[in-house]
This record gives C-alpha cells, structure tokens and sequence, in this order.
C-alpha cells in the first residue's frame, strides 16, 4: 500500500476514535446527569418521615410505594451508576484516548515522512 492510501486509513482510523470518543464521553454526560437527579431524590427522601406516602409514576399512572423500597431503590441506583461511572466510563474513556493519541502519533511521524522526500528531491 502507498504511503498515501497508509495515510488516509490511519486518518479515518483516527477519525473513528474521535467518533467514539464523542459517544463515550455522551454517555458519562447522561451517567453524571441521572446520578445528579437520583441525588436530588436521596435528599428528599432523606426529609421523609417513615411513614410518608411516596407515588412513583409508571407510564401515565402514579403508584403507592412502600417508603423502604423507594429507598432502597435509589440507593442502588446511585450505586450502580457511581459504580458505572468509575469503572467502566473512566476506563473505556482512558482507552479511547489512549488508542487516539496512539494514531495521531502515527500520523505525525507519517506526514514528517512524506514531507521528507518532498524536501530532498
């Protein structure tokens, strides 16, 4: 393969990260997004009497639900998303741009190269 086609590859492969890098960073946005609002309820709920009556919407109708389990709830839902946070988001991001920089990199060495014989002749 000529070095020409070698770089337009490594620019569409370089293209590709950026791509994914862009869904990936959206998704911790919307991870951070619901963790804020799940925070917001935690606080409510944490001013709640035990025997306070909590209504959980489910599709177009609100039900009774048992103030434990609400609690509970949320909780795991602030843990799996602060879980899903840290563990995999962080590391698929770090990852990403780990590969990213990996063909700039290449990218550059590759346009120095091709800038050298240009230079010479």
């Amino acid at each position: 393969m000529d070095q020409q086609k070698q770089y337009q590859a490594l620019t569409d492969e370089y293209q590709g990260l950026q791509t994914e890098l862009t869904t990936v960073v959206t998704a911790r946005q919307k991870l951070e997004s619901q963790h804020t609002e799940n925070k917001s309820v935690h606080k409510e709920f944490a001013g709640l009497a035990d025997d306070a009556v909590i209504y959980k919407l489910v599709g177009p109708v609100l039900l009774k639900q048992d103030t434990s389990e609400a609690k509970s709830t949320v909780d795991g839902r602030l843990d799996y998303i602060e879980k899903e946070i840290s563990k995999r988001v962080e590391t698929n991001i770090k990852d990403v741009q780990a590969r990213s920089e990996g063909k700039k990199t290449e990218i550059m060495q590759m346009q120095s190269q091709m800038q050298r014989p240009a230079v010479q002749g």
